[in-house]
């Protein structure tokens, strides 16, 4: 069987600003200014728990067996 080649690089999911102000404006009633967005883009980056939801998906979707520390 042959392997499908992927494009390593291809972007599966992304937040926009317009997400940014989304929730800005249904929270806090005001979208927010360009040096607001700027000063959040890293704590939205460090929140999200982009290792855990990628081990979950595989864990719950695919019939995978797990490495013990010791293979």
């Amino acid at each position: 069987m042959k392997k499908k080649s992927k494009n390593y690089n291809e972007i599966i999911y992304q937040l926009t600003i317009e997400d940014i102000q989304n929730v800005a404006e249904e929270n806090f009633g005001r979208e927010l200014t360009n040096a607001e967005i700027e000063k959040i883009l890293d704590p939205i980056a460090d929140r999200i728990p982009w290792y855990d939801a990628i081990y979950e998906a595989i864990k719950d979707k695919l019939e995978i067996k797990e490495q013990d520390d010791f293979d």
